[in-house]
């Protein structure tokens, strides 16, 4: 735990996902909530997608859902979600033709429905 997910839609020209990944992971272990080993993100491009109600190939999106465990107060939860969408922002390519909305939530998973076992590798 944690777990990040990120979505980003298509018509992002020069969105470098993977290092958006590691930073968001950099500011996530500095925030001191979580050990560098149990943080895990991945990201998908989203191919068929909608931003409001126009047709608009200049819209865009990069959103990430932070999936934590119950008990954090508010306030740690929306320093994470702003750490995270720091992060995001800095990658955010810098279009001035293209309107381009980023965004971090935060996902609270009950202690009692989730499982974990960290198998350690092979010396």
């Amino acid at each position: 735990m944690p777990h990040l997910y990120l979505e980003y839609s298509d018509n992002l020209a020069g969105f470098d996902a993977a290092t958006a990944l590691q930073q968001a992971n950099l500011a996530l272990e500095a925030s001191g909530q979580f050990s560098e080993i149990d943080i895990k993100s991945r990201a998908s491009m989203v191919s068929c997608y909608q931003v409001g109600t126009a047709r608009d190939p200049q819209r865009a999106f990069i959103h990430a859902r932070l999936a934590i465990l119950e008990g954090r107060s508010e306030a740690v939860q929306q320093t994470l979600a702003q750490l995270v969408l720091d992060a995001l922002l800095v990658h955010c390519p810098a279009d001035p033709a293209q309107d381009v909305q980023v965004s971090c939530e935060i996902q609270q998973i009950a202690r009692a429905s989730y499982a974990k076992q960290h198998r350690h590798g092979q010396p």
